[in-house]
C-alpha cells in the first residue's frame, strides 16, 4: 500500500474511532464505510491522493479535524478534495430539500477527482440505506437522483456503476421513474431541544447568547509589509492568525506557523464565505463554523475584525450556554419518567445495584429535609436509559437504536460533569457539542 494512503487510513481510523462512530444500521466501526469507498475509488483509478481523500472524505464532517488539519498533514490537494467532498448547508438554511439543494450546488463546483470520490461514496451510502431502511431509502434515492445530475465528470464507468445501483435500489424499493423527482418532503426526527425545552427555550439558547460576545479582537497587519516582519510581530505578540488589511480594510488573514527549529513564518488566506458570521449570529453558528475550520471570523459594521476559535468555547459564558442545554434535557427526562411511570414502576427496569443507590440517595436527601420523590433521585445515566427503553423517545430523537442512544446519553453525560467541575471540555467532548449546537439550529428551524 502506497505510504501516503497507509496515513490517510490510519488517520482516518483514529478520528473516527476517537469519537466512537459506528455505521447507523450496521454498527460497525465506520471505517468500515471509509474502506469500501477508497475500495471503490482504487478500482477506478491508481491515484493515491484520490484514494486518500476516500479515506479522509467525513472527517472534517464528522470529527474534530478541520480543513488545516487535513492541509497540515495531507497538502493542499487532498485538502481540496476534503472540501469538496464535505457539506456546507446549516440548518438554518431550510429545510431538508433547501439544504441538500444547496449541498448539491456545492459538489457541482468540485473537481472530476471529488466527484469521482463522491460517486463511491453514493453507491456505498445507497446499498447500505436501501437494504437497512427502506423508508429513508425512499428519500435517499430521490436526492440520490438529483446529484447524480451534477456528477457527471466523474469517472464514467463509476457513474455507470453509480446509476445502476439506484436502479436497483428503486427495484427494491418500487419507486417508479417518474415519481422520482426528489421534490417530496422529507420529515425529520424532532430536535432535541425543541422537544426538551420548547419554543421560549430554544429562542432563549438563539438570541440570548451571541457570537460577538465571545470573539475576540483581531489585530491586523497590512498585506504590503514583509512577511518576515509580520510573523516576526505575530510570533513575538502569541498572536496565531491575524486580518490582512488591504487600503485600509481587512480583505484576508495571516495564519502563523513556527517550525521544529522555532522559525516562524505566516501564510496569507482568503476569507471563506462559510467561516465569516455577523456579530449577532447565535454561539451555535459559531460551533458549527468550528467543526470544519481552525476560526471563525466576525464581522462588524467595520468590516471583519475579530475572530473566534475552539479556546473561545472554554469561556464562562459558553459553558453557561451548554450547561443550560444539558440542564433542559436532564429535566425533560425527569418529566418523561414522572409522567410514564407515574407509581415509580420503571423501578423493575434498571439493575437492582443501580436501584439500591438510587433509594439511599432518596434517604440521605430526605434526612437533609427535601422533598424529593425516587424518580428525582436517579442518576443521569439511569433517566438516559429509562428515557430511551421507549421507542417513541428513540424516534423522536432520530435515533434507531438503544446502543446509539446510550452513546449519546453516556457523551452528554460526560460533558455535563466536565462542565460542573470546570473541566477542559474541548478536547474531549467536541463533537458533542458540536451536535447539540446543530440540535439548537434544528430546533429554531422547526419553528419558521
Amino acid at each position: 500500500m502506497n505510504d501516503l494512503i497507509r496515513k490517510a487510513r490510519q488517520y482516518a481510523t483514529e478520528a473516527h474511532q476517537g469519537i466512537d462512530h459506528f455505521r447507523k444500521y450496521t454498527h460497525q466501526p465506520y471505517q468500515v464505510h471509509l474502506q469500501a469507498v477508497a475500495k471503490l475509488v482504487a478500482q477506478f483509478s491508481d491515484d493515491p491522493k484520490m484514494i486518500a481523500a476516500a479515506w479522509l472524505h467525513d472527517v472534517v464532517e464528522d470529527t474534530s479535524a478541520t480543513f488545516s488539519d487535513i492541509q497540515r498533514e495531507f497538502g493542499d490537494e487532498i485538502a481540496g478534495l476534503v472540501a469538496d467532498l464535505t457539506d456546507v448547508s446549516k440548518p438554518s438554511d431550510g429545510n431538508r430539500a433547501a439544504r441538500k439543494a444547496l449541498d448539491r450546488a456545492h459538489t457541482a463546483q468540485a473537481s472530476p477527482q471529488a466527484k469521482t470520490i463522491k460517486l463511491a461514496d453514493l453507491i456505498d451510502n445507497c446499498r447500505d440505506i436501501c437494504k437497512h431502511d427502506p423508508d429513508f431509502g425512499q428519500v435517499f434515492v430521490r436526492e440520490a437522483i438529483l446529484l447524480m445530475e451534477v456528477l457527471d465528470q466523474g469517472d464514467p464507468d463509476l457513474f455507470q456503476l453509480a446509476r445502476q445501483t439506484i436502479a436497483q435500489c428503486m427495484r427494491q424499493l418500487d419507486i417508479s421513474a417518474e415519481h422520482s423527482s426528489g421534490d417530496e418532503e422529507f420529515v425529520e426526527p424532532g430536535s432535541t431541544v425543541t422537544a426538551i425545552g420548547g419554543a421560549q427555550s430554544t429562542r432563549l439558547f438563539l438570541e440570548a447568547f451571541r457570537a460577538g460576545h465571545i470573539a475576540e479582537p483581531l489585530r491586523s497587519f497590512d498585506q504590503e509589509r514583509p512577511l518576515e516582519e509580520i510573523a516576526q510581530a505575530m510570533a513575538q505578540s502569541h498572536i496565531e492568525v491575524a486580518g490582512a488589511r488591504q487600503t485600509g480594510r481587512v480583505t484576508g488573514f495571516f495564519q502563523l506557523t513556527t517550525s521544529t527549529d522555532g522559525s516562524a513564518s505566516v501564510a496569507i488566506s482568503a476569507f471563506s464565505k462559510y467561516q465569516v458570521l455577523d456579530h449577532d449570529a447565535p454561539i451555535s453558528r459559531a460551533i458549527e463554523v468550528l467543526t470544519k475550520y481552525e476560526h471563525c471570523f466576525v464581522r462588524g459594521i467595520d468590516g471583519i475584525g475579530a475572530v473566534i476559535t475552539r479556546a473561545c468555547m472554554q469561556k464562562p459564558y459558553v459553558r453557561m450556554w451548554l450547561f443550560g442545554i444539558v440542564t433542559l434535557f436532564e429535566m425533560y427526562m425527569s418529566d418523561y419518567i414522572a409522567r410514564r411511570w407515574p407509581d415509580e414502576s420503571w423501578t423493575g427496569l434498571i439493575s437492582a445495584g443501580r436501584l439500591d443507590k438510587t433509594r439511599l440517595l432518596l434517604e440521605e436527601r430526605r434526612r437533609r429535609g427535601q422533598n424529593v420523590t425516587l424518580t428525582d433521585c436517579l442518576q443521569f445515566s439511569d433517566k438516559g436509559h429509562l428515557l430511551m427503553s421507549d421507542p417513541e423517545q428513540l424516534a423522536l430523537f432520530g435515533l434507531k437504536s438503544k446502543g446509539a442512544a446510550q452513546q449519546i446519553i453516556k457523551e452528554i453525560e460526560t460533558l455535563r460533569n466536565d462542565l460542573a467541575h470546570a473541566q477542559d471540555i474541548v478536547s474531549r467532548n467536541w463533537p458533542q457539542i458540536a451536535r447539540l449546537a446543530r440540535r439548537v439550529e434544528e430546533g429554531q428551524q422547526k419553528q419558521r
